[in-house]
C-alpha cells in the first residue's frame, strides 16, 4: 500500500486515504478495511464502534501509520487490533 490510496470499511461508512503507512492491516469497526467497497456486510464489533470524524488525521502510537478520514462512519480505525486516536494539531507560535 502506497500514500494516497483509499481505503474503504467493509462494515461501516467510513473512508480514509492513507498518508503514511507501515506493514500492518488497516481496520475499521474489527474488520480489514478495502479499496473496493461492494457493500456493508454487517456492523461494527462493539469495542471497536468508537465512530470516526471527518477531516481528522488519525495515527498510531509509533507514528508509523497516518489517515485522514474523507468520509465519517460508526466504526473506529486500528492497525492489528491497535487503535489509532486522532492527531493533534500543532500549536501556532505567540505573536508579540
Amino acid at each position: 500500500m502506497k500514500p494516497g490510496t483509499r481505503l474503504k470499511s467493509a462494515v461501516c461508512d467510513t473512508e480514509v486515504m492513507v498518508i503514511r503507512c507501515g506493514d500492518g492491516e488497516i481496520q475499521c469497526g474489527g474488520a480489514a478495511m478495502v479499496e473496493a467497497k461492494t457493500g456493508n456486510s454487517g456492523e461494527p464489533s462493539a469495542d471497536h464502534a468508537g465512530g470516526t470524524l471527518m477531516g481528522k488525521r488519525y495515527v498510531d502510537a509509533a507514528g508509523a501509520y497516518e489517515l485522514l478520514c474523507v468520509k465519517p462512519g460508526k466504526g473506529s480505525l486500528s492497525v492489528d487490533g491497535e487503535a489509532l486516536v486522532t492527531k493533534d494539531a500543532k500549536p501556532l507560535p505567540a505573536s508579540d
